[in-house]
């Protein structure tokens, strides 16, 4: 770089003009910050998302609107809600069915987990919190079948109610299926699709069966 000491931009010669640098057009949306943003307005769109994804399981079809926002706040609202109503049942424990929410709590999460590293072990593309939010999301319908049952028991526990909560849990528990399968399946590969399709199957089987002997003390 010596010889550009020599270099001198002469008086007569104006340098003008603006040093600026060219980007591309954007969106409002990209200048907006959540860190503005009112508490309320941010409580009501993770409100909404989530009301959307309630949708999305109760019409399923193949999208990737649980994969591509996930979040674990509905699969904990109806892990907590499913545990709630299937607490103080006729199981081994004579006290206040307290360890009947923990049974439930564990099983669901730690099902969930084990169907997940199992995806991922066979070579799936979803993430391990997607497929979380995917599997916890699809227990909606086995929600409201608990919901439905708990109402039917309420007017008598005979062959009638019995199936009457049969029928309600069998269709829910296809609906959580293949809700399920329906956001997984494009993330497996295609020979190994079965072999992820029978643990969600049991996964949701065990949780259908708790709902459909359940009695109230």
């Amino acid at each position: 770089f010596a010889g550009l000491a020599d270099v001198s931009i002469s008086e007569d010669i104006p340098v003008e003009g603006e040093i600026t640098v060219p980007v591309g057009s954007h969106s409002p949306d990209e200048d907006y910050s959540t860190l503005d943003e009112p508490v309320r307005d941010t409580i009501m769109r993770d409100l909404k998302a989530v009301g959307k994804k309630f949708v999305h399981v109760m019409y399923p079809k193949k999208s990737s609107a649980l994969l591509r926002d996930w979040d674990l706040w509905g699969p904990l609202v109806l892990c907590v809600s499913l545990a709630l109503m299937l607490q103080g049942g006729s199981a081994d424990s004579k006290d206040d069915g307290g360890p009947q929410f923990a049974e439930v709590f564990v099983i669901i999460w730690f099902g969930a987990v084990v169907i997940t590293l199992n995806s991922k072990l066979l070579g799936g593309t979803i993430s391990f919190f997607q497929s979380l939010c995917v599997l916890g999301y699809c227990v909606l319908p086995l929600t409201v079948a608990m919901l439905v049952c708990r109402l039917v028991l309420l007017a008598g526990s005979g062959t009638v109610s019995f199936i009457i909560r049969l029928i309600v849990v069998v269709a829910m528990f296809a609906w959580s299926t293949l809700a399920s399968t329906a956001f997984l399946a494009d993330s497996q590969p295609p020979n190994r699709k079965a072999l992820v399709v029978y643990p969600i199957f049991l996964f949701y089987f065990v949780i259908s069966w708790m709902i459909l002997t359940f009695t109230p003390q």
